[in-house]
């Protein structure tokens, strides 16, 4: 199966099968949201740090160090208990966010193409399915609203837990060969 960048499409494909993050919007836009809820969270809670310092720290660690070093950060420099840990992995995959999620403007010009052509369409996505489905709660779908529902999502990491072969399976579950069907991501 070929993988491509959004902007150069075969769009004669059955399947198209894309990824959530970075790919149908930036998921710093839901990270970044996060760690101003954890701040807001950790300032109400414990009084010693502002909300705004805490989620400016967060997002600097974030994007020279990498999401797995935020916490630790958080903790050296503010002395955040880690007993927090859990709340902000809590937080990172049951967020009401604040603000939507914004496609990116050429995967959504994609995906109104593909739409109405009648193709179909999947999301393959790694990592906490319960995360991922909250991102998906909070994506503005704008014009694409009527479509959504004809989007089927999966989840790569059970699929390998169950040790499926994930190309053929889904090209079965859509009744398509796999190479007629596409990664994006």
């Amino acid at each position: 199966m070929n993988t491509e960048k959004v902007e150069h499409i075969d769009l004669n494909k059955a399947l198209y099968v894309f990824e959530l993050d970075d790919v149908l919007f930036p998921k710093q836009d839901y990270v970044l949201q996060v760690y101003y809820l954890f701040g807001s969270f950790y300032e109400f809670t414990e009084g010693t740090a502002k909300a705004n310092e805490l989620a400016q720290l967060m997002k600097k660690v974030h994007l020279h160090h990498g999401e797995d070093k935020v916490f630790d950060a958080v903790k050296e420099i503010y002395h955040v208990d880690e007993k927090y840990r859990e709340n902000l992995e809590r937080l990172r995959a049951n967020a009401q966010l604040p603000l939507r999620l914004e496609l990116f403007d050429n995967t959504k010009t994609l995906l109104k193409q593909l739409f109405e052509a009648d193709k179909k369409v999947a999301i393959l996505t790694k990592g906490n399915p319960v995360e991922q489905l909250n991102k998906l709660k909070f994506i503005n779908w704008a014009e694409l609203d009527i479509y959504k529902d004809r989007i089927k999502i999966y989840f790569l990491d059970e699929l390998l837990h169950r040790n499926i072969d994930v190309n053929p399976y889904l090209a079965d579950d859509f009744g398509v060969s796999v190479d007629d069907m596409l990664l994006i991501g």
